[in-house]
């Protein structure tokens, strides 16, 4: 179901879409005042006698009732004009108001809970017309790092709600007040009506990253190494072998270690500038939205975790129109199998152990207890296959 796109010729209204499982989405469609110090829009119509009260908390996972208690919530009313305080600052764009709180903070949900469906509404409800940027839990570090990403939707300086002067309010010509989202990093295009796509959301990067410099030089298929460390599951336990194997296959290998810290415009270039990445299943592999379409991601899949990682990654791989390669994990491969009897559910049959309750402890299993050790034979085959399609792209795009 496509939201709702106000027409400016009709009746002043609030209206709120609320039959999705992820998201709710409300419309202001009329002027409409914001009130910083209360967080409350209201629209600003002499015709409303009475009052109209709806709440939302912008954020598109509704159904998570640990985590949606952490979003701010949100007022829209409408009433007579005496209710309301004047405008202190009027804009000539409508608004589009949402949250980056939640799971904020992991470049996964940062792209999948924000940005992608932030695309998704901008061109479902305002397409081909400017708005403004209303942010509510906004975290420190979150406009820094994000800011050039946020100034491609919209040449206006980004409003963020925590961070406001509370004396002043502003005036919209109308709101759009939630987040519209398809499912994990899916842009579906025919639910748009300009039809755009997860291509559409990478040039979108592209014009907001790409400071038009030349791609980095090399004379061989340049491949990202995404790597994880520490004590947090699914660290390739012979990185130094497998490096040593991918620069033998012919691949010049870059290490790529992202941490919150990492500028979105260095990786962005680094990325971009490659034919391939690799990686094992885990929210890094986000960057493959930084990737050139025709280049390849190689996703290795631990043990128990086929379902997330063709959701999570291969989907959107595919969507991105990359070339695509899968390497499973053995059972010999995985570290689980020097906790867990070789007859256990855990190891035997990861589907009939997590069951229809995939709970934290399940996931816990699969995500946190394990590493795994590539054999390197095998990996080798796959890359080999790799380098060929690599090399056959750096021949055709540099």
């Amino acid at each position: 179901m496509q939201p709702t796109q106000p027409q400016e010729t009709s009746s002043a209204t609030i209206t709120c879409d609320r039959s999705h499982t992820n998201y709710d989405l409300c419309s202001i469609n009329g002027s409409c005042i914001l009130d910083p110090k209360t967080g409350t829009f209201t629209l600003m119509d002499p015709t409303f006698a009475t009052s109209l009260v709806e709440k939302i908390r912008p954020y598109p996972r509704k159904a998570e009732n640990w985590t949606m208690p952490r979003i701010k919530e949100l007022t829209l009313s409408s009433g007579p004009l005496g209710l309301t305080r004047a405008c202190d600052i009027t804009h000539d764009s409508p608004a589009i108001v949402f949250s980056a709180g939640g799971y904020t903070g992991s470049i996964y949900h940062d792209f999948l809970d924000g940005f992608i469906p932030l695309f998704i509404t901008a061109n479902s409800v305002y397409p081909d017309r400017d708005f403004i940027l209303v942010v509510v839990n906004s975290k420190e570090w979150w406009m820094p790092k994000y800011i050039d990403i946020l100034g491609a939707f919209s040449k206006h300086k980004t409003i963020l709600l925590d961070k406001e002067n509370t004396s002043f309010t502003h005036c919209f010509p109308s709101a759009t007040v939630g987040l519209v989202s398809h499912g994990p990093k899916i842009i579906d295009p025919t639910q748009i009506p300009n039809s755009k796509s997860l291509v559409d959301f990478h040039n979108l990067l592209d014009k907001a990253l790409d400071t038009n410099q030349s791609l980095l030089k090399t004379h061989k298929p340049r491949l990202i190494l995404v790597s994880r460390c520490g004590n947090i599951g699914r660290v390739i336990i012979n990185e130094k072998e497998i490096k040593e194997m991918l620069e033998d296959v012919g691949f010049e290998v870059i290490t790529f270690r992202p941490s919150k810290t990492t500028s979105v415009r260095e990786a962005y270039k680094l990325i971009k500038s490659s034919h391939v990445m690799v990686g094992v299943h885990g929210a890094a592999l986000t960057h493959l939205l930084f990737l050139r379409p025709g280049s390849m991601l190689v996703q290795v899949v631990p043990l128990g975790l086929g379902w997330a990682s063709k959701t999570c990654y291969e989907s959107p791989a595919k969507a991105m129109k990359l070339e695509y390669i899968e390497y499973r994990v053995d059972v010999e491969e995985s570290s689980l199998i020097e906790k867990y009897n070789r007859d256990d559910l855990v190891l035997k049959d990861p589907i009939a152990y997590r069951g229809m309750d995939w709970n934290v402890t399940k996931m816990k299993v699969y995500l946190k207890e394990q590493d795994v050790r590539l054999d390197v034979n095998r990996f080798r085959k796959h890359m080999i296959e790799a380098y060929e399609k690599a090399k056959l792209f750096m021949d055709l795009n540099g």
